[in-house]
């Protein structure tokens, strides 16, 4: 078998002798054991070249030799850029009969975060700030997890699993530099290590490809499951960027924000180009607006001091410099960001094409969630959630009640806050001492109740902000003069900011 040269594999051959070169490798890896594959499917060029080069060879194989299963993988993070998104179901839904018929033995999974990890959760319900170069907390959570978790799955079941990937060299250096790294420890020819994944190796078939040869394949070969690649071109023509979201299994992939195929609400770039141009290009695109406004709150830093707690998830006060780090949003930023979340949901439904007019930015479950982690994990028993969403919505939100017992009505807010004398850290304190108290009331066995009431005193120790960067300041000069007086409560770092 002649294998495809590393170079630009076109070099003035014509486009059907390397096409029947590739799928005579993919059938001879394919019938070379009996290791599944799975295919990474983004639903945009690179990822849709792999797919139909596998879906053709497989074709061509006698049906006694399909042996073994090809699993297609898309990971949709839940805040995926709906037009996108909505393209990706459909050709999911497109491939799975398409498969069925052909009796080819592909089947396509939608993969998603568990629930606890979603972004709104993490950012509305735990606080996170929106992702930043330093603190990018939603590629594990959002894409890594569901696809290595699948991916392990597959493992634990057959004992190994084959990655068959679209990435290629000439995306960017990095990535070209990484790929030679791998091909050092390639067997069978053409497959490499995953370094992340033990046994799983990586079938990376367009390497060697320009994107100009990928889009010469898709504009001269149907798509053979039926979806259109002259529609998928037309999404392309709509944007500023032409790269997409590869199937992400470590930490080395870079941001997609700036793609066509990556998340609306991404701050990990400077801007959403991809989105400014839909909407910039494309009149029947306008109902995104709320969308991309909200995208570019959630990007301004210029409010950071006003909507996050000067205090740690921890409740400690770290300091980079002589400066605090800001830690988590503020319980009235997180419900703000509910209200515009829901508020921009509203819009686009009325707005929107039909067939995406039943929009989801936020699914119920997660509101749920939500809620839970609000009155449950943060102690903010006025339970605010339902009313953010009557308020935003027009209607009643139709999750259960929660026990009388853990919540407080609004009288007894007020008359806690006027006991306070309207001083937002010893309220919140007293709060949590009261909600903890709670709790544990109707416990069998109150275990932890001392270390819980603590903690939340150990939160509320400081008058103010400046009183905290003060104790902090203190703490370090002590930890400088001698490191055995710092304790773990009273913890200093000098990691960047988040």
């Amino acid at each position: 078998m002649s294998t495809p040269k590393a170079a630009a594999p076109f070099q003035d051959r014509p486009l059907a002798e390397i096409v029947e070169e590739l799928t005579e490798e993919i059938r001879e890896l394919y019938v070379a054991d009996e290791v599944p594959w799975v295919v990474g499917y983004s639903g945009g060029k690179d990822s849709t070249a792999v797919l139909q080069l596998v879906w053709l060879a497989l074709k061509d194989l006698p049906a006694e030799q399909r042996t073994k299963p090809v699993h297609v993988i898309s990971t949709d993070t839940l805040v995926e850029n709906p037009v996108v998104a909505a393209w990706v179901g459909q050709s999911l839904d497109t491939m799975r009969t398409a498969a069925q018929e052909q009796q080819l033995p592909i089947e396509s999974h939608k993969l998603t975060p568990e629930i606890k990890d979603t972004f709104w959760v993490s950012l509305i319900g735990k606080g996170y700030p929106a992702p930043r170069p330093k603190f990018r907390w939603c590629t594990e959570r959002l894409k890594i997890k569901p696809s290595n978790a699948f991916i392990r799955r597959v493992v634990r079941r057959h004992g190994e699993a084959i990655l068959v990937l679209g990435i290629r060299k000439a995306e960017s250096q990095a990535r070209a530099r990484a790929m030679a790294r791998h091909e050092k420890g390639r067997v069978r020819d053409r497959l490499s290590p995953n370094g992340n994944l033990p046994n799983s190796l990586v079938y990376s078939p367009i390497e060697a490809w320009s994107t100009e040869e990928v889009w010469a394949f898709l504009m001269q070969y149907p798509n053979p499951w039926g979806h259109k690649n002259k529609d998928l071109l037309t999404m392309y023509q709509g944007a500023s960027d032409d790269s997409e979201c590869p199937l992400v299994v470590d930490d080395t992939t870079p941001s997609c924000g700036d793609s066509r195929f990556g998340c609306w609400t991404c701050t990990l770039v400077e801007q959403d180009k991809s989105m400014t141009a839909m909407i910039r290009n494309d009149d029947e695109k306008q109902w995104m607006r709320p969308l991309l406004k909200l995208r570019n709150e959630l990007d301004d830093v210029t409010k950071e001091a006003q909507t996050r707690d000067f205090r740690r998830m921890n409740g400690n006060v770290q300091l980079f410099g002589d400066r605090p780090i800001p830690g988590p949003y503020k319980q009235s930023a997180r419900e703000d960001w509910l209200r515009k979340l829901l508020a921009a949901q509203a819009q686009v439904r009325k707005k929107a094409p039909e067939h995406v007019r039943n929009i989801e930015l936020i699914s119920m479950a997660e509101l749920q969630e939500i809620r839970r982690i609000w009155v449950f994990e943060k102690h903010e028993v006025e339970d605010s959630l339902p009313q953010i969403y009557e308020q935003a919505t027009g209607e009643k939100f139709p999750g259960l009640p929660l026990d009388e017992q853990l919540v407080l009505g609004a009288e007894e807010i007020g008359l806690l806050k006027e006991a306070c004398e309207d001083d937002p850290i010893h309220f919140s304190m007293t709060r949590e001492l009261l909600a903890i108290e709670r709790q544990y009331r109707t416990m069998t066995r109150r275990a932890g109740l001392f270390e819980a009431l603590e903690k939340a005193i150990k939160k509320g120790y400081y008058e103010d902000a400046d009183d905290a960067l003060r104790f902090a300041k203190r703490l370090q000069e002590m930890r400088e003069s001698d490191p055995t007086q710092t304790t773990a409560d009273e913890e200093i770092t000098t990691d960047a900011p988040a």
